[in-house]
């Protein structure tokens, strides 16, 4: 059995201590980093477009009213001016003339006066009223009037044309605008927008690797103290800094870790004491084998009556720990409808049969319906009665009671005995936990842990406590007072919520 029991711990803590097979993939660092600078990189990419479909526009719209603002000056021209030099209305040639010598176009500007299906007038001088190709545009708007684009030398432009007629002279106005000098502008800006862009998306990539590191340090301490935590050592806890949400997950480890730990060293512990109080009997049970006399009835008899009595005595110490390992379970308790005061009176009656005492109730109390585990808390009372029975002498006092306050069933059994040292109260709840024993005591010290356990599963606590006069020691099983809040048969007790679930 202990070879069994060594080759398990083994094997679990070879388990615990082999490292996890790494997966081959990107670390959460890289990936948070790329995220960011992709949704960087796609908010910037983004507002340029916006901002460059906008401002093509705005430069369309303003080469459209500086178009307008031009055609505006010649129709108020031809419709209000007078020839300068003749004093009379305006000709089409002269009209287009006067014109030009008072409008100065912008830099982008070429103002252009055709005349019977040619230029006659520019300004400025520009070797694009030669291109045929301009011209065959040109006549087109200059006669039937409107807008159209043309590709030419240096660039895209826009003709725009304003005809004009005088009996059989036909002329008009060319306003032409060279497109891509206030593009090139704009592609300027915009390339100036892309170097701070791309300058942006690096400083805000570094800012998420460095910003991503820092706050995934934590995770690392954690997988660092995980990998250091082995079967024999759980005492490495992760550092906790600061008050976010990892810091709780730090926390949260650091919790389980106890709880772990705090494990491990009770079923450490309990291995511990199981092997050394099976020790004695087994040793007892070896010892009289070798020695006994199998050719002499009386001695075989007598080994015989000796070793069922060990055997009693460990299948005793077996039920306890199989006991105390069942509490953990959810399905320990079996709970019901329990009157507490008829309970604390059935175990009073059971209590006599333990001992010639003086059996007393203290209390009980009246219309306490709750929810408990009748078997479970009845086989505690009888364990501390049996305890009370075992440090007192025949007439001495032994009470049990029971009450509801604030919320608690408090469960009691009193007796008028030596008492318990104040520095023994929390040792003897503990399995195999035994303080000073009368002469002829074969306990193992584990039936206050059985009751302890019983009390946890309850969601409640035992402990010992002065009797309120006299001397002597209370024990005192404290569980939540928990009522069912539906009609008996509308659900099973399996659904009702328990404290210590």
């Amino acid at each position: 059995m202990t070879a069994t029991m060594g080759t398990m711990t083994t094997v679990t803590t070879e388990a615990m201590t082999e490292p996890a097979e790494r997966r081959p993939g990107l670390s959460v660092r890289v990936r948070i980093t790329a995220a960011v600078a992709a949704l960087v990189t796609l908010g910037l990419v983004a507002t340029g477009l916006i901002a460059y479909v906008l401002e093509l526009q705005r430069v369309e719209d303003s080469v459209q009213r500086e178009v307008e603002q031009e055609l505006d000056e010649f129709a108020r021209l031809r419709n209000e001016g007078v020839d300068p030099l003749t004093g009379r209305p305006f000709g089409v040639e002269s009209l287009l003339y006067t014109f030009l010598q008072r409008n100065v176009p912008d830099d982008d500007e070429l103002l252009v006066g055709w005349v019977d299906d040619r230029p006659r007038f520019e300004f400025p001088r520009d070797p694009l009223v030669n291109d045929p190709e301009f011209r065959s545009a040109a006549q087109r708007v200059a006669r039937d009037g409107g807008t159209t684009r043309l590709e030419t030398a240096k660039g895209e432009v826009r003709i725009t044309g304003q005809p004009v007629s005088q009996g059989s002279t036909r002329g008009a106005l060319l306003v032409v605008a060279y497109l891509d000098e206030d593009r090139d502008e704009l592609n300027a800006t915009m390339q100036t927008y892309a170097i701070v862009a791309v300058l942006s998306l690096l400083v805000i990539t570094g800012a998420a690797w460095w910003q991503a590191g820092r706050l995934l340090s934590p995770l690392r301490a954690l997988r660092r103290t995980a990998e250091e935590i082995g079967g024999t050592d759980l005492s490495r806890r992760v550092p906790e800094t600061g008050n976010d949400d990892i810091t709780a997950l730090t926390r949260t480890v650091n919790g389980m870790l106890d709880r772990l730990e705090a494990a491990f060293v009770g079923q450490r512990q309990f291995l511990d004491d199981a092997g050394h109080e099976l020790k004695t009997p087994l040793t007892i049970l070896r010892g009289h084998l070798e020695l006994v006399d199998l050719t002499d009835p009386d001695e075989v008899a007598e080994t015989r009556e000796l070793l069922l009595d060990e055997v009693d005595r460990m299948s005793r110490l077996v039920e306890d720990l199989i006991l105390l390992a069942k509490s953990n379970r959810p399905d320990f308790l079996t709970l019901d409808d329990v009157d507490a005061g008829e309970l604390v009176r059935t175990v009073l009656a059971k209590a006599r049969a333990l001992g010639d005492r003086r059996w007393v109730l203290d209390e009980a109390p009246d219309d306490a319906v709750l929810l408990l585990d009748e078997q479970r808390l009845t086989q505690a009372l009888l364990q501390l009665a049996h305890n009370a029975v075992k440090h007192t002498d025949p007439g001495d006092e032994i009470g049990l009671g029971a009450s509801e306050e604030r919320g608690e069933l408090r469960c009691w059994v009193r007796d008028t005995g030596p008492g318990v040292r104040p520095a023994d109260r929390d040792r003897i709840f503990e399995r195999f936990g035994r303080a000073d024993v009368r002469p002829g005591d074969e306990g193992f010290g584990l039936g206050l842990s059985i009751v302890a356990a019983i009390a946890r599963a309850h969601g409640g606590t035992a402990h010992v406590e002065d009797p309120s006069t006299g001397r002597g020691a209370r024990f005192v099983v404290a569980v939540p007072a928990v009522r069912r809040d539906h009609a008996p048969g509308d659900a099973p007790i399996q659904e009702v919520t328990w404290p210590a679930s």
